[in-house]
């Protein structure tokens, strides 16, 4: 198989994603036809389209199947996938199949339902998997969590059978080229019924099981970073429970203290992803963090403002914010920057706490980074991926399902950062 350039004048962004959707097209044909194993062909001039072209291959080749029983229900795939061309180094191909087989576990976790993946688990795979990159992994269980006060998390997790768990991964190589490390913080609710503020079915709970994506990938990003060998101090934190509506329920109206003893108003328990961040971007606050960055599928408000193309971003890192930008259109993991005027925070004001955890009816994506930036002190970003880490049909090379979006984009940003 060759590849080769169309007479075009495409930004090299877009024609890498013309790439790697041209991949998914072969793949239908390679797949349709049964073939196991394809070897991509390019001349040194066409060396990054034939890595994105391959790239796509491989992202498309990724199917669900552990719960399958029957061998007609099993999709064809693909063995293997070699690439010719001079001018692509083994590590590069070596790198890209890191991201390949990261975005691959991350999708994994993200499509597990709930009665396997509980917030316990979650934290033991996460730990099993990073383990084997040599990062360094520690857990908290519910009464260590419980002597952290961290009131959020316990509130949100008040409700469920299943205890809470917050995983702390740390990758610090010894020629580390930051003294201060980069924190990325996950949301990691497992499944989420809205609480006593209940979601309705079908069209939304039934795919809550993909609340956790934010933690999936942050665990992504720094395994990513650590097999790739990065020079790059990196720490991901992720708080991990359900939400659901059970007897002890945490209820609109509550106010709930939180790790860093400020109070919040609930009112409404849906509103519970800010809940268990707040206090894991308190808790980052003891790392002195260069940046923060938190990723969650936090707001449907996000993908009713720009759909499921991109993310939604807003933050203190104004030129951090610039690198990401800039770093999401090469990806084509693309973000879209909201404001985040003083003047939102009056929506969060509340009569009786130090602020309300939710804003009303308009502009929630912002008031959700309002309310989030209120545990900050240091230089932070916040993506709200509720829009591209899921998708209801096939995508493309992206599929169907958990999507894995988030770890090519702060990979790429975390080495453009430090010009690895």
């Amino acid at each position: 198989m060759f590849v080769y350039k169309e007479e075009e004048t495409a930004k090299e962004n877009e024609t890498e994603e013309k790439a790697r959707k041209a991949g998914f097209g072969v793949f239908n044909i390679l797949s349709k036809h049964k073939y196991e194993s394809v070897t991509v062909c390019a001349t040194n001039e066409m060396a990054n389209l034939a890595l994105a072209f391959a790239v796509g291959l491989a992202l498309s080749n990724y199917k669900f199947v552990k719960y399958f029983t029957k061998p007609e229900s099993l999709p064809c795939v693909l063995n293997e996938i070699r690439i010719a061309c001079p001018a692509l180094s083994e590590a590069l191909i070596v790198e890209q199949n890191i991201l390949v087989e990261t975005i691959t576990q991350v999708r994994n976790w993200v499509n597990e339902p709930v009665m396997y993946l509980t917030a316990t688990k979650f934290a033991h795979e996460m730990h099993d998997w990073c383990k084997k990159a040599g990062i360094t992994v520690e857990i908290f269980d519910k009464l260590k969590i419980e002597a952290l006060k961290m009131g959020g998390l316990l509130a949100v997790n008040a409700g469920s059978p299943e205890p809470p768990s917050f995983t702390i991964m740390e990758w610090k190589p010894e020629n580390a080229v930051n003294q201060k490390p980069i924190v990325l913080v996950g949301k990691g609710v497992v499944y989420d019924t809205g609480g006593l503020s209940l979601k309705p079915t079908p069209g939304s709970m039934d795919i809550m099981k993909c609340d956790m994506a934010g933690g999936a990938t942050v665990a992504g990003i720094i395994y990513s970073v650590a097999q790739n060998k990065l020079p790059v101090h990196v720490i991901a934190l992720v708080p991990a429970t359900d939400n659901r509506p059970g007897g002890n329920a945490y209820t609109p109206g509550d106010v709930i203290t939180m790790f860093d003893k400020q109070t919040v108003e609930v009112l409404n328990t849906d509103a519970e992803g800010r809940m268990l961040l707040a206090d894991a971007l308190s808790f980052a606050k003891k790392y002195n963090p260069e940046l923060v960055i938190d990723m969650a599928t936090l707001t449907g408000a996000a993908m009713a403002a720009i759909g499921y193309g991109a993310s939604v971003v807003m933050g203190t890192a104004d030129e951090d914010l610039k690198l990401l930008s800039k770093t999401g259109l090469q990806t084509y993991e693309r973000t879209v920057e909201f404001p985040i005027w003083n003047e939102y925070d009056e929506m969060i004001k509340s009569d009786i706490a130090d602020m309300k955890n939710v804003g009303g009816k308009f502009g929630g994506a912002i008031t959700a980074g309002k309310f989030l930036q209120r545990f900050t002190d240091y230089p932070w970003i916040h993506i709200d991926i509720a829009g591209p880490a899921w998708a209801d049909s096939t995508m493309s090379w992206w599929g169907k399902g958990g999507t894995g979006y988030g770890v090519r984009l702060i990979y790429s940003f975390i080495k453009s950062k430090y010009s690895l």
